[in-house]
């Protein structure tokens, strides 16, 4: 073992682990400080909290030191036993503190913790780096300076051989196809249709809600994101969408062909690939796999959605996106119940969905919103998914690992995308935007009494099974984008600060003080299961860049690296992470989980000065 590599496990073994007091009902992590914050700071006119673990009934005295002294002392509020941590917790709360500058520190009997700064400047960084996050991982182009921060992220077109796939062995399929280009899904090299769907969609209706609602357009805006696309007069976040979209359309089955104008449900390997290498220039060893109607309807929706977005910029391109969707739809209809199968996941995984209701209603909504036509309007008001905007217990498939785990989307659950560009774009009926957005404060509200129940007050709650689930930060930052919605429909502070709550857990406000975005914070994210961002395993690797954004916690552990450091599965949730690169089940980065961290991230950067937030 290399000796970097056996000090990296140190460093993620002493602070990311999940460690049984012995001969106790509680559990302890092995994670420094007593005293949690957000180790990036706070906003001056924001929301200041942080957690003391203590089993204190009463009050204690908490000081906050700052660059002049100290700055601020108060008492801590008993919270209680937080089931999801383990821990017995204090809340602090210290939003009146104004003074600004660098390494303040929180202290409570003894414990101090990490230093931290406020600031209105302390996120117009992360939207910025969190979109990044996409260009890095483009598949058929080189990475070249200075559009990657410096060389040591360089690399060469990796899969130009993606100009011509064949089917997957056993498909049923005899043709070839161009499915070059769009993202890498996450750590490894696969591109699939599904998860490309809710990550464009992200993106594209973050630019729509900026566009109708109010927001920096200029954060979004051609320049901004420094993409080879910069200055072409289009804005740089519908350049990088436009990147995926491009690839969706070529997974498209051929005119002509049995299953015309469903979408292949992914491309990948054959075989899941070695950590640290490149992606490869050439390789015959790829396929496209079978067509699914999940995958269709994926492709429907988000196409719908940027023949109204792209109009002003390239027509010819909006025509042509609105052709493809509607040949999808249709062919979706033809085929509602062509499913992947859960067990195709050699070289890659099955995304496999077996109830696509949502993605019908997905689909119709965005169909509706670009053409008007009724016929897509009565489609998706006689969908069950019509009733109310999702706040789970549980996917319709009765997915155990996600049962109960409050959140509203996810790659498997898409209704509440629909909902969310009903509650943005102005339809002919005025009454359905109303609606919508009622819808979706509801949702908001649901999230911010999660808050105020989980000890570290975090829009995330135990499963009815009592576990977090696979990508369970992904649920804290989708959540965060219901409550940066209602805030906008509504102006009420108390979105803003619940969407602020998320932020602070994934920025060392949480039990085992580990900000989950790479590049921030001291307890920083640094070993991703990712084959190019592989520097634990190889110093000619490179770490990964700023703002990407780790998968979380995730009481399967389904990972036998995990395990074998340690972490159980009977163990608090909260606790269940290890930062380490063979540690997939929780330490995968992915495009889903970027996207919505490049939302929230924007949003708060909008609200960051005076007192917006």
């Amino acid at each position: 073992m290399r000796a970097g590599f056996a000090l990296v496990i140190a460093v993620a073994l002493t602070l990311g682990g999940c460690v049984k007091k012995r001969g106790g009902a509680r559990w302890a992590a092995r994670t420094g400080p007593k005293v949690h914050v957000n180790q990036v700071g706070y906003l001056p006119a924001g929301p200041k909290t942080a957690i003391l673990r203590s089993s204190s009934k009463t009050p204690v005295e908490v000081t906050l030191e700052g660059p002049s002294g100290t700055v601020w002392r108060g008492l801590s509020q008993p919270f209680g036993f937080d089931k999801a941590s383990g821990h017995e917790v204090h809340r602090i709360d210290f939003s009146s503190v104004r003074e600004k500058g660098a390494g303040f520190r929180l202290t409570s009997r003894g414990e101090t913790s990490f230093p931290f700064t406020i600031s209105e400047e302390i996120y117009d960084r992360l939207p910025f780096e969190a979109a990044k996050y996409f260009y890095h991982n483009r598949s058929g182009v080189p990475l070249v300076v200075p559009y990657v921060p410096s060389d040591l992220w360089s690399r060469p077109p990796g899969h130009l051989s993606d100009r011509s796939v064949p089917c997957w062995p056993g498909g049923s399929c005899t043709y070839r196809l161009d499915v070059s280009g769009g993202w890498y899904d996450a750590g490894d090299y696969g591109k699939y249709v599904v998860n490309g769907g809710i990550s464009v969609w992200t993106l594209l209706a973050l630019y729509e809600r900026t566009s109708l609602v109010g927001g920096d357009l200029r954060a979004l805006g051609d320049g901004a994101w420094n993409i080879p696309e910069s200055h072409n007069g289009v804005p740089d976040i519908l350049d990088e969408a436009r990147f995926e979209l491009e690839f969706l359309m070529k997974m498209q089955v051929p005119a002509g062909q049995p299953l015309e104008h469903m979408a292949h449900h992914k491309i990948h390997d054959h075989s899941w690939s070695a950590l640290a290498i490149e992606p490869p220039t050439e390789t015959a060893s790829r396929g496209i796999h079978p067509p699914s109607t999940a995958a269709t309807l994926n492709l429907a929706a988000v196409l719908a959605q940027a023949a109204r977005l792209y109009p002003p910029f390239d027509a010819a391109f909006a025509a042509r996106a609105l052709d493809a969707s509607r040949k999808a739809y249709a062919a979706a209809k033809r085929e509602p119940t062509r499913y992947a199968s859960p067990t195709d996941k050699t070289g890659g995984g099955p995304y496999d969905d077996k109830d696509v209701t949502d993605e019908f209603f997905w689909a119709e909504v965005e169909l509706y919103l670009t053409t008007g036509e009724e016929e897509f309007r009565s489609a998706f008001e006689n969908s069950p998914h019509f009733s109310a905007f999702p706040i789970w217990p549980a996917l319709a498939d009765g997915s155990p690992d996600r049962s109960g785990v409050s959140g509203s989307m996810s790659w498997q659950a898409t209704a509440a995308l629909g909902w969310i560009s009903l509650g943005l774009k102005e339809a002919p009926d005025k009454e359905l935007k109303a609606r919508a957005r009622e819808e979706i404060i509801r949702g908001a509200e649901s999230y911010l009494e999660i808050e105020a129940k989980e000890g570290y007050g975090h829009p995330l709650q135990l499963g009815t099974n009592g576990r977090y689930p696979w990508g369970s930060n992904s649920v804290v930052v989708n959540n965060a984008i219901v409550l940066a919605l209602a805030f906008d429909f509504t102006r009420d502070p108390r979105f803003a600060h619940g969407v602020i709550g998320g932020l602070d857990y994934l920025l060392g406000k949480n039990p085992i003080h580990q900000t989950y975005v790479s590049g921030y914070g001291t307890v920083r994210f640094e070993n991703p299961h990712h084959r190019f961002w592989a520097h634990s395993m190889n110093s000619a690797f490179p770490p990964p860049p700023p703002g990407a954004l780790a998968g979380g916690p995730n009481s399967g552990l389904e990972d036998p690296t995990t395990r074998r450091h340690g972490l159980r599965r009977d163990m608090p949730p909260a606790q269940c992470y290890l930062d380490h690169i063979d540690a997939y089940s929780v330490n995968e980065v992915a495009i889903n989980w970027n996207a919505p961290l490049v939302w929230v991230s924007a949003f708060v950067r909008e609200r960051s000065r005076g007192d917006g937030i």
